[in-house]
């Protein structure tokens, strides 16, 4: 794939592995991609939220362990690090933020809006390995720390209030 032009979904439908890189299409988003993958993850969440709580945690470490392969995969056959349309690892982080959290609309957005703001701002240690770490496991691994911080959060407030 010419990494000098965003692939169409037509060519994404050619081959399944940038398919699931690309958020089944939801990265073309032709601004704030990560933020469209995301979005797509959080429609998801309250079906993959029905799952038994160990049944859910497998799930994420799926996601995540397949994240490495697809996104390394796509950025390479791309020739780019890490192109802006692999939100694999936005929807990735998004599912690990929401581990174990009530399911309800505001506790999704609530999961939604800091995931965004730590997968945008990047505070370290996120920043350092999204900089330093490459291939596939960089791709994702900013992102499940994003998450991992959201969640750490999410689930305090979550552990108080109830």
């Amino acid at each position: 794939m010419d990494h000098r032009i965003n692939p169409t979904f037509s060519q994404l439908r050619k081959n399944p592995v940038h398919l699931l890189a690309f958020g089944f299409g939801s990265g073309l988003a032709p601004k704030g991609p990560g933020t469209a993958g995301t979005a797509v993850a959080l429609l998801l969440w309250p079906l993959l939220a029905m799952l038994p709580l160990y049944a859910y945690i497998i799930l994420v470490i799926a996601v995540s362990l397949l994240g490495f392969y697809l996104c390394g995969k796509t950025a390479h056959d791309m020739g780019v690090h890490d192109h802006q349309g692999i939100v694999w690892d936005e929807m990735a982080g998004y599912w690990l933020t929401m581990t174990a959290l009530p399911v309800s609309w505001s506790w999704a957005l609530a999961g939604f809006v800091l995931f965004r703001l730590f997968d945008i701002w990047k505070p370290w240690p996120i920043r350092w390995v999204d900089r330093h770490v490459g291939g596939g496991f960089g791709i994702m691994v900013d992102d499940l720390l994003a998450g991992l911080l959201a969640w750490a959060i999410l689930f305090g407030i979550c552990q108080f209030a109830f």
